[in-house]
């Protein structure tokens, strides 16, 4: 009599090929046979029941704990095979049951007015500098790059996203930046080096993405005009900034609090200003996270659709001018990201443990997973509060970043990081 658990892994995967052991020793191949056989093991019954019962969750933490076991292929390889044969199904009430109570407890702690934005940051970005050293680009950009042209390198493709963020935000001599979420502080410096005059100031919760930007700073010779500061961007007060930007942020604001930070936005704009937000996007609202992703990842974190996003900011009194969809360019990213941190697998080992490499390998697999297969996306908004502040039509954009391919060429090589 087969498994409970070797029935659903049947009606999942019937293209492809899956040779599965069970706990209990038995092995079954699964699947039409064709495509490159994924083989993986269960350790226990107990990581084979716990899977069964929530996948979602479980999975994950028997693959982290090397309990589900990939003896060929790898945890992109398993995840691809099962994404290709099967949506996000739910096969019995406990499961729906599980699926729903998540739900709901995301949607009340995004609410709730207390703030554990700091934590939540921290949780993810404040790891060790060396860690995100091991797969970043020269100038750490950790946020989705844009592969244009077709098939460029990461280093290249992540100037490519700030040449191409640039040219939206339609820089001018003298004016006052605003980044909300500021990184390692590469997007300032670029923005402050490719605009004459330029007063940039770059905001993050994370402790570690503060000292490390301040310091690239200074080596650069721009603290004079590049400021970063450790600060919440909802107690910001008496300001006003000719541009804003924001890249990769906004997936941890929360959908309860799109309005305040759209209100936010609207106060420390300038009324001739021009923002561009760079955000993770999905197709239609999801009302929750991955549990994996939540617990382990990026705590507090929300992947919005752009129906979401739109209303909170018009009701800011702000206007959209302008929206770009890049889809699978995070995809690609992903992929650099994971084949450049597996193939220093030794030095995430020795930083961290085995467990924590597992855990990492997967949070970049899934990742890609869902841009290849769940058609999430890249979305940039384009945001001002009069009609005016951007032209009538979208040649800039080209115009402004062959200028900064210009200012590109003249500009002093990045120094690499070190720790």
């Amino acid at each position: 009599m087969a498994s409970a658990f070797l029935s659903i892994v049947q009606q999942i995967v019937r293209k492809g090929s899956l040779k599965l052991t069970l706990a209990n020793g038995e092995t079954h191949t699964i699947g039409d046979g064709t495509g490159e056989t994924v083989v993986a093991r269960l350790a226990d019954q107990e990581a084979e029941d716990a899977i069964r019962r929530d996948p979602a969750m479980k999975l994950g933490e028997m693959y982290m704990q090397g309990r589900f076991i990939l003896e060929q292929g790898n945890i992109y390889d398993f995840l691809s095979l099962v994404k290709q044969n099967t949506t996000n199904e739910i096969f019995d009430f406990k499961m729906a049951a599980l699926l729903l109570g998540r739900i709901a407890w995301q949607q009340l702690k995004s609410r709730v007015p207390v703030n554990r934005n700091k934590h939540n940051v921290a949780h993810h970005y404040d790891l060790s500098a060396k860690l995100f050293d091991l797969f970043l680009d020269e100038d750490w950009q950790y946020s989705c790059a844009y592969f244009e042209p077709p098939g460029i390198g990461l280093d290249e493709a992540q100037l490519a996203k700030k040449r191409h963020i640039a040219a939206k935000l339609l820089l001018e001599p003298n004016q006052r930046i605003l980044e909300i979420g500021s990184g390692w502080g590469g997007m300032g410096m670029y923005l402050a080096e490719a605009t004459e005059g330029a007063e940039f100031t770059g905001i993050t919760l994370s402790e570690e993405q503060f000292k490390v930007s301040r310091t690239r700073a200074e080596k650069r010779g721009l603290a004079d005009r590049v400021r970063f500061e450790l600060q919440d961007y909802r107690t910001m007060t008496g300001r006003k900034f000719d541009r804003i930007v924001s890249v990769g942020m906004f997936e941890h604001v929360g959908i309860g609090h799109y309005g305040n930070f759209f209100r936010k936005v609207s106060d420390l704009l300038d009324d001739n200003g021009v923002m561009v937000l760079h955000s993770i996007g999905r197709p239609k609202p999801s009302f929750g996270t991955n549990a994996f992703i939540e617990k382990y990842i990026f705590p507090g974190g929300y992947i919005p659709s752009v129906g979401e996003v739109v209303p909170p900011l018009e009701k800011a009194g702000l206007l959209v001018k302008d929206i770009e969809i890049l889809p699978l360019h995070y995809a690609y990213t992903l992929r650099h990201w994971r084949e450049r941190f597996v193939a220093r697998k030794a030095e995430a080992v020795a930083l961290y443990d085995e467990q924590f490499f597992r855990m990492w390998e997967l949070y970049l697999a899934g990742s890609e997973i869902g841009f290849r297969w769940d058609e999430l996306f890249i979305l940039q908004i384009q945001i001002a509060k009069n009609q005016f502040a951007v032209p009538d039509n979208r040649s800039y954009i080209a115009r402004n970043e062959a200028k900064l391919k210009e200012f590109e060429a003249g500009r002093a090589p990045l120094e690499k990081v070190t720790f």
